[in-house]
């Protein structure tokens, strides 16, 4: 398997075929975005207010209404530096949202800090223990901003997790293998070029036989689309880079998104199937993955042969009956991040159960979800980690 990722269509041993789909995926609608404005700000302030009531309470503290505002500036300004980022772009716009997104991490651990602050107070006035109402204002502000500081270096160190994956009728030359999963990188405001060099450096030194991109390159953010991708061009595994459309390259029309990519040189497998030495590649975007019938459909007509290995890049875990009933060997995700922080991790496990992350089996198909290699939202992760996943193939004996 030595064909260069720059001749690859030219291959003998290649074949696609293209899986037409009627799908039209729709922007994020005007009547979600009200939505939106009204419930999150709400939710926000009010937690904003619980923790300063908190600390003002247990200092002792009349509160300085100065100072209160500024976190609820702060909750405001990540909004609307969201919605802007959809239309705008800018080192301000981007600045102001880093600072924000971080305070809404701080925020976060904050609230959970003042939920404990009261358990303990509680527990101390219904047992008569002697618990100074300072030292519980020292404490757990101090445990907040400890996990905060602790999230956003942890999110910041990129690591690789190794993963063998067993593979019934896998062809012969790919036995002993490996490929890269790549996924949510989420280029935009928070992760730019020099994000991306270092994803591109770190898959040069582990130099894959491929690279699968399961979506959310982008995080849907107005911005300079070709240059966050560039470093891009320098990787060639030589059996190529590929890539299908995650929910966020879907906030807006996917085509400006998925022709950066083309231009970077990376292969989008635009609802294809692709056959590299005898391995086949299908790709789905996460779109039409949302609607059960199409997706179906869209694997009736990729033909797979059931005899050989298969692996389907979609972005979600969801819907696996459908690509276990095709046939698919390997499906190969992201999207969970995992719940990214402390405790959200728990919630989305209770959203995609064991598929929330690592390699996993539903019916005869196996799955593997990434971690994610960038961050959403939030700069930090807290029980979960950016990853490369470096997967290495074996054939499957009975």
């Amino acid at each position: 398997m030595t064909v260069p990722a720059s001749d690859i269509e030219n291959a003998p041993d290649f074949k696609a075929e293209t899986l037409e789909s009627n799908a039209s995926v729709s922007p994020i609608t005007s009547r979600r975005i009200i939505i939106l404005l009204a419930v999150i700000p709400t939710i926000l302030l009010s937690a904003n207010w619980f923790v300063c009531a908190t600390w003002n309470h247990f200092w002792k503290s009349p509160g300085i209404p100065a100072w209160e505002m500024i976190p609820s500036v702060m909750t405001l300004t990540f909004i609307g530096s969201m919605f802007l980022g959809w239309r705008y772009s800018g080192l301000w716009l981007r600045l102001i949202y880093r600072i924000s997104a971080t305070w809404l991490g701080i925020l976060n651990f904050g609230f959970f800090a003042a939920c404990g602050a009261w358990i303990v107070s509680g527990i101390g006035a219904l047992f008569s223990l002697p618990i100074e109402p300072k030292l519980i204002a020292v404490t757990f502000p101090g445990i907040a901003v400890l996990a905060s500081i602790y999230g956003l270096v942890n999110a910041s160190r990129l690591r690789v997790t190794g993963v063998t994956v067993r593979l019934a009728n896998l062809p012969p030359g790919w036995h002993g293998r490996s490929a890269a999963l790549v996924t949510d990188m989420h280029l935009g405001n928070v992760r730019g070029v020099g994000f991306t060099r270092r994803v591109v450096a770190r898959l040069q030194q582990l130099q894959p036989e491929a690279v699968f991109i399961s979506g959310d390159m982008f995080d849907g953010v107005k911005a300079d689309l070709g240059a966050l991708v560039e470093p891009w061009k320098r990787l060639s595994p030589p059996a190529g880079i590929y890539f299908i459309c995650g929910n966020h390259e879907e906030f807006d029309e996917r085509t400006k998104f998925v022709n950066a990519v083309k231009g970077a040189g990376i292969r989008v497998l635009n609802n294809e199937k692709v056959e590299i030495n005898g391995l086949q590649i299908v790709g789905i975007h996460d779109g039409e993955t949302n609607d059960p019938r199409l997706f179906k459909s869209l694997l009736q007509r990729a033909d797979l042969d059931r005899s050989r290995a298969s692996i389907l890049l979609a972005h979600r875990p969801a819907n696996l009956a459908i690509p276990a009933d095709e046939g698919i060997s390997l499906q190969l995700s992201g999207h969970t991040h995992g719940g990214q922080i402390w405790p959200w991790h728990w919630l989305a496990a209770r959203v995609h159960g064991k598929f929330i992350h690592g390699l996993n089996r539903f019916e005869q198909m196996q799955v593997f979800t990434s971690y994610g290699t960038g961050t959403w939202g939030v700069p930090m992760r807290v029980c979960t980690r950016s990853e490369i996943v470096l997967i290495r193939f074996e054939t499957e004996t009975a």
